[in-house]
């Protein structure tokens, strides 16, 4: 009876936010966090930035599409780069695959530097076919830098305005955070074009009072640096733990801290996809519903357009926000970004959005689970032997 009250008494403890550091040394404080849901705005607020520039724009993105929202987007930069502002941009070569080359000689011929990541072609240097880049990272004059899993593409509008309406979660960061995400970005420019460039920013301004860790992974170094963070929160959540995530196909360490901490009683809540662009993935993420479901993980599928969001909340002290998936290909083969944010008030907001979220939802019941269509069973388990090659 007194190891049971001992564990109840720990349960019901809320941890510092040093509980929920893995390194508290590697959060940095004095930072401003901007939390962003909305696709129009999102890509509003990176324009004004952008037009904004007095040094350096530096952007970094999955996909740029060849579209009203990239077109929009290479015009500004462009434009930039034409009054003497230093502009860069990484595209990945799959994930802009569709991207006219004009379009890309386009912001060439103004002037801007342009890098694509890992070309689909075996006669190019540094060509790669697996290994993505799937970052989405803009920084401005070193001092204000946004981060999330929101591309430039319309398929982030909303419907009305012409996209597809695809729900996602970004940060607008002030602070040592910028400067963080555009030693990210330098990385990467250097690893891919063998060229450095100094930063206009600098890490002692401190704007406001959030800490923040840009975790970011490399071609070969720190492949589990995301992972690790998210299994040290999970283990350390004593109260709530939500995540939305839009290709969920945890390994089996992430599952087993899942099912931990829901078995303790942490009220554990799962967002995920109610349909996806890529349905072999879709099917693959459900082939360990039931696992979850009979240890006590609630789970939540999305009813409108595709949720591509890359979020999560833990005892509202500390949340991420980034373009890491709980997938094989995030963890092994892409390059990956995550803004890991010990901060009361941003946290309690993304919690507060994902719980909207989770209202306007379809609760998975195990016992409807149980009874669902034999040929959903068949593709679950199908694409599941597949997953790693996602």
């Amino acid at each position: 009876m007194e190891l049971k009250g001992l564990r109840d008494l720990l349960r019901r403890k809320p941890p510092g936010s040093g509980d929920l550091a893995r390194d508290p040394a590697l959060y940095e404080d004095g930072n401003r966090v901007t939390l962003l849901t909305d696709g129009a705005e999102i890509f509003r607020l990176m324009l004004e930035a952008i037009d904004s520039a007095q040094e350096s724009v530096n952007l970094e993105t999955y996909v740029f599409g060849d579209d009203l929202t990239g077109r929009e987007f290479a015009r500004r930069l462009a434009a930039k780069a034409r009054a003497g502002v230093k502009v860069r941009l990484i595209v990945d070569s799959v994930g802009s695959l569709d991207t006219a080359p004009l379009l890309l000689g386009r912001l060439r011929n103004a002037g801007v530097r342009v890098l694509e990541y890992h070309p689909v072609a075996p006669w190019r240097p540094r060509w790669s076919w697996g290994k993505r880049d799937h970052r989405k990272i803009l920084v401005v004059d070193g001092t204000v830098g946004f981060t999330g899993g929101v591309n430039i593409a319309d398929a982030h509008l909303p419907v009305e305005k012409g996209g597809a309406g695809w729900r996602d979660c970004h940060v607008r960061v002030e602070g040592p955070a910028a400067f963080a995400l555009e030693r990210v970005f330098r990385s990467a420019w250097f690893l891919e074009g063998r060229r450095w460039f100094a930063s206009p920013g600098h890490p002692d301004h401190k704007p406001g009072d959030a800490k923040v860790w840009v975790a970011a992974n490399l071609e070969w170094l720190h492949r589990l640096r995301i992972r690790s963070a998210y299994l040290h929160v999970l283990r350390a959540a004593r109260q709530e733990v939500i995540i939305a995530n839009a290709y969920f196909i945890p390994d089996r360490g992430i599952r087993r801290a899942l099912v931990a901490a829901a078995r303790r009683g942490v009220k554990v809540r799962l967002l995920l996809p109610g349909r996806s662009d890529v349905a072999a993935v879709w099917y693959a993420s459900r082939r360990r519903y039931e696992m979850l479901l009979r240890d006590g993980v609630e789970i939540y599928e999305w009813r409108g357009p595709m949720l591509h969001s890359k979020a999560a909340v833990v005892d509202r002290r500390w949340c991420s926000v980034g373009s890491y998936n709980l997938d094989h290909r995030s963890l092994m083969h892409n390059l990956e970004v995550n803004a890991h944010i010990l901060d009361e008030g941003v946290a309690g907001h993304l919690a507060a959005v994902l719980e909207a979220d989770i209202v306007r939802s379809r609760e998975i019941s195990l016992e409807v689970w149980r009874r669902r269509p034999a040929l959903d069973r068949f593709f679950e388990r199908l694409f599941y032997l597949f997953r790693y090659f996602f």
